[in-house]
């Protein structure tokens, strides 16, 4: 099979996301620049970014410039030159791939079609809140990831740099854990340095309290799930399966946090465990929207959908408003902000214009269904999401 070189690092859930996926697909992959020697490594690092520059690294299928940006890691090559970014798109990647393996990543049928993008995006966007917030305020005094993310990029730094790297990569996501929605309360104290602690911002409400309640509702989703049925849309791994690994396994290197998920959903720890060793890669079998999947839906429902609902929104008051500027710069400068409700908390966050992109995508798809599968699926699954998702589809009485 193709060897995939990944360019990334294992702080990323969406490395393991990617790396979840090309095992199931039976690829052989590399993690560069860990993996790679020093030559090799400078020399694709290079490479790298001059495509970034030239914006030639490709995504399937490509977004509109204005909701889009490439990430900081990862990305993956088959040569070694051309470059390719976004974990979702490796799947369809794969699917596509001369060398394709027997069952597809994403179902054909398109009712599980939808409901797998939805799963996926939900973990991808809503899920990285969570996991982020427990890594940096549940396990920061413990999380080796500084270290670790320092080895990883070994080959790339000077001699006797690599513990300012891990001490500088500690300090900056904790000063980033307000923009990915973990705000703490005044006077937080997280057991470390001040400089390490993740701070409040003024004007902002803190939300450790609606993470800490979304991510054991995830595992508690999680664990009835698991108990009816080995992966998210029955026998087999799929791309929803990849991105609730991704994300979710992230805290498995986090000590306090791993402790807490193992408590909470032991039956979901083993499930991350089995995939991060590549147990998955070797089950095949039928896939079926299941009675199973709708704790899950419930409270996916309850986040990402009003989430991106109300960030979509905020976008387009912002945009009408004369505004330009988004995402972090726009966080860093206290603009395009909104104030918005989650599992009856109150938050504050920025206009996240790739968010959009995102949500505009999964509404496309719930349209292009047709009227049969869109009112089953809102009847069995999504009783309560059709208007946020563009229409109503059940039936009058």
């Amino acid at each position: 099979m193709t060897k995939f070189i990944l360019w990334g690092l294992t702080a990323s859930p969406y490395q393991l996301k990617m790396q979840s996926l090309l095992d199931f697909a039976g690829h052989v992959w590399e993690r560069w620049p860990e993996q790679a020697g020093r030559v090799a490594a400078v020399s694709m690092a290079v490479r790298l970014d001059a495509a970034k520059r030239r914006r030639a690294i490709k995504r399937y299928p490509e977004m509109a410039p204005e909701f889009d940006e490439y990430p900081g890691v990862p990305f993956y090559t088959l040569d070694n030159h051309t470059f390719y970014y976004d974990s979702s798109s490796l799947a369809r990647h794969l699917d596509q791939h001369p060398e394709r393996h027997s069952q597809s990543l994403i179902p054909g049928d398109p009712q599980l079609a939808f409901i797998c993008e939805l799963i996926d995006e939900a973990f991808d966007e809503f899920g990285l809140y969570m996991v982020h917030h427990k890594r940096w305020v549940g396990s920061t005094r413990t999380t080796p990831m500084g270290e670790m993310t320092a080895r990883e990029m070994g080959s790339l730094l000077p001699p006797g740099v690599a513990p300012l790297v891990a001490g500088n990569l500690y300090r900056r996501q904790a000063r980033r854990c307000p923009y990915l929605f973990s705000v703490a309360p005044d006077g937080f104290d997280a057991g470390v340095s001040r400089a390490r602690t993740p701070p409040a911002r003024a004007g902002f409400p803190p939300t450790h309290a609606l993470l800490d309640k979304a991510w054991r509702a995830y595992l508690a989703a999680m664990e009835e799930l698991l108990a009816a049925q080995p992966f998210l849309l029955g026998e087999r791994f799929t791309l929803a399966d990849a991105s609730a690994y991704g994300q979710l396994a992230m805290n498995l290197v986090d000590p306090e946090a791993a402790a807490l998920l193992e408590e909470l959903a032991p039956r979901t720890y083993r499930w991350l465990c089995a995939i991060r060793d590549g147990e998955h890669s070797a089950r095949r079998g039928d896939l079926a929207l299941t009675p199973a999947l709708q704790p899950l839906l419930r409270i996916i429902s309850q986040t990402f959908i009003p989430l991106m609902a109300q960030n979509e929104a905020a976008y387009e008051r912002a945009r009408a408003a004369g505004e330009t500027l988004f995402n972090e710069a726009a966080f860093k400068r206290n603009r395009a902000l909104y104030d918005g409700h989650l599992l009856d908390y109150p938050f504050r966050a920025v206009v996240k214009t790739f968010q959009v992109g995102v949500w505009r995508a999964v509404k496309n798809s719930w349209r292009t269904l047709d009227q049969e599968d869109r009112a089953y699926l809102e009847r069995e699954f999504l009783p309560d999401t059709a208007v946020l998702l563009g229409e109503t589809n059940t039936p009058s009485a």
